[in-house]
């Protein structure tokens, strides 16, 4: 991954590189824990922005059975991925 237009290169594995092409995907609407299932999203977004990466931290109301609030992560860095692992055979 690359910080554009001129940013520093990271290598990122495992489920950190998964919720990056996940925020990518989603563009300006984003991702919640409910429509992006993953077990911990705010430390995968405390991992991109330690390396920079600006993403948006929305607070969200829900009811169902259990209201409460919820988080809704967007991207707001440009990025370019340079190699994914789905590339790797």
């Amino acid at each position: 991954m690359r910080l554009l237009p001129d940013g520093a290169s990271h290598t990122l594995f495992g489920r950190v590189a998964g919720a990056l092409e996940q925020l990518i995907e989603a563009g300006s609407v984003g991702c919640t824990p409910f429509t992006h299932p993953g077990p911990r999203w705010s430390s995968y977004v405390h991992l991109l922005r330690i390396r920079g990466l600006e993403v948006d931290t929305l607070r969200e109301s829900h009811g169902r059975q259990f209201p409460g609030t919820h988080a809704r992560y967007a991207l707001r860095s440009p990025v370019e991925v340079v190699e994914s692992w789905r590339d790797q055979k």
